[in-house]
């Protein structure tokens, strides 16, 4: 499974907060040959990561955590500050209102706690 375009490899970000599912994901989707630029472990710190980069990035995976009530906030910053951005939400909520207010913010798309490397590649090259 190639996760390149005709320019190069998808560059992808990933921004969660020690999540060992994520953790392990995020382990083999470098060893399978996925560009991450970088990793934080909130979205605050990944805005300035972002901010840092000398090219666009192309896909964002983000832990959602909808315990902090400014993490609504710090995603519709990081969406409007990078609306070429694609967004995929990793979490293991899945109500219809998590789906659409994340759907509202302009997530790409949405994995599940349980997704594997598989689901995650496919996420990306979807991107």
């Amino acid at each position: 499974m190639d996760t390149g375009t005709a320019q190069g490899k998808i560059t992808t970000a990933f921004i969660n907060d020690k999540n060992p599912l994520l953790d392990i994901i995020y382990q083999d989707l470098i060893a399978s040959g996925v560009d991450v630029l970088f990793r934080s472990e909130d979205v605050e710190d990944g805005l300035s990561k972002l901010s840092a980069l000398k090219q666009p990035l192309q896909v964002c995976i983000i832990d959602v955590d909808f315990e902090s009530k400014k993490v609504l906030k710090q995603l519709h910053k990081l969406k409007s500050k990078y609306p070429n951005t694609k967004l995929i939400a990793h979490s293991d909520i899945d109500t219809e209102e998590t789906i659409s207010t994340l759907s509202s913010i302009g997530f790409d798309s949405y994995l599940l706690l349980g997704s594997d490397i598989y689901d995650f590649r496919r996420a990306i090259e979807r991107a």
